[in-house]
């Protein structure tokens, strides 16, 4: 007898379904852990312990911080759930805080969360449920997973204001297939409304808003903390190539930034390329900031090749609109894509991912870095 698909998209009886939940103390995934209960799963709360506090830091707004740790652990123990803690502060400062230091010390906008998603939190969780021999591994992401035929596609959240597909786009086609986002079909505020019909301590926990490690979303104390020779004086120059002023390091600047460039104009000035081999930044006016054409390395690519021959929507950074584009794919390194409409201020090591659409929204196709 085939069994009736349960809400995860398994042949399988609830009550017979192992899952595990990326717990981070935050209303959302505490609300997943407490839906999957009510569900009849067996669930097993994991939360990571990613970095060590400061007092700096302790009243933050951030995520995964010592005081989320307790606040997970309370909710387990609310849920009558087992819950475990896994210690991954040195895998996440090699895999996260380094390559984000790095990144800005190439002239880049960085883009944690992309990184710990890939690295940390979906690489070591995976392995972490498979161990735990669970079914599936849930998360509190606001993505939406369709499952057909085993394999599970994500789509954006019907609540615009909190999709997280831009974050998840380097997810790979196994962990996708393993992974479930429950809240991709419903607004945040129905998110709260559940949290506190399951009397959830965090029913009313403000959401975390900045970097985890990054202190009041002050990313230049970071770097100067771990990398204090980063900050060398160098020339800031007009798009003539005219040296009109002088900056105490590249860190301090991203591109499309306007403020903090200390240099007298008459008209607004923008930082329209910034050069790290020689350490110098480039000014000039908005519209140098305008691009149509973007060049990408490192894809992920999570459908197949066809799907890119058409037109696509793209996002170039997390608080974008989708854009209709045009991609050329010359390898899984090298692609290049055509905007049909310009973008302001697009910035290497940013992320730009990809979508179609059907039936069901936005599907995410994969993304890339952007390099140029």
């Amino acid at each position: 007898m085939t069994l009736k698909l349960n809400s995860i998209g398994l042949n399988k009886d609830p009550k017979d379904t192992t899952v595990v939940v990326a717990m981070s103390g935050g209303v959302d995934s505490s609300t997943v852990a407490g839906m999957m209960k009510q569900e009849g799963y067996k669930v097993i709360g994991v939360t990571l312990k990613l970095y060590d506090n400061t007092k700096e830091v302790a009243h933050s707004k951030q995520c995964c911080s010592g005081q989320d740790v307790m606040d997970a652990k309370r909710v387990a123990h609310k849920l009558d759930i087992d819950h475990k803690i896994l210690f991954y502060q040195n895998k996440f400062k090699e895999g996260v805080v380094d390559n984000f230091v790095e990144s800005y010390l190439k002239g880049e906008t960085p883009i944690p969360c992309v990184q710990c998603n890939k690295t940390v939190k979906f690489k070591d969780l995976f392995e972490e449920s498979k161990k735990l021999s669970a079914d599936a591994l849930i998360t509190g992401h606001y993505v939406k997973s369709i499952t057909k035929n085993n394999i599970t596609n994500m789509y954006k959240a019907i609540d615009d204001n909190r999709d997280q597909s831009y974050f998840l786009f380097n997810t790979t086609r196994e962990q996708l297939n393993y992974l479930r986002f429950p809240l991709g079909d419903i607004l945040k505020s129905e998110t709260r409304e559940i949290a506190k019909k399951l009397e959830l301590n965090v029913a009313d926990k403000p959401d975390s808003q900045d970097i985890c490690f990054v202190p009041n979303g002050d990313y230049v104390s970071v770097i100067e903390k771990i990398r204090p020779d980063a900050f060398k004086k160098g020339n800031i120059k007009d798009i003539n190539g005219k040296v009109i002023g002088v900056h105490d390091g590249i860190v301090n600047f991203t591109i499309g930034q306007r403020k903090g460039i200390k240099v007298a104009a008459k008209d607004a000035l923008y930082v329209v390329e910034i050069n790290a081999e020689k350490n110098e930044i480039t000014v000039g006016g908005k519209e140098r900031l305008l691009k149509n054409e973007i060049n990408l390395k490192n894809l992920n690519l999570l459908s197949e090749k066809k799907e890119f021959e058409k037109e696509i929507f793209v996002k170039v950074r997390s608080t974008g609109k989708l854009l209709k584009s045009k991609i050329k794919i010359k390898n899984i390194n090298d692609a290049v894509l055509s905007l049909q409409e310009n973008e302001y201020g697009i910035s290497p090591g940013q992320a730009c991912v990809f979508y179609s659409k059907d039936q069901y929204g936005y599907k995410v196709l994969g993304g890339g870095w952007i390099k140029k």
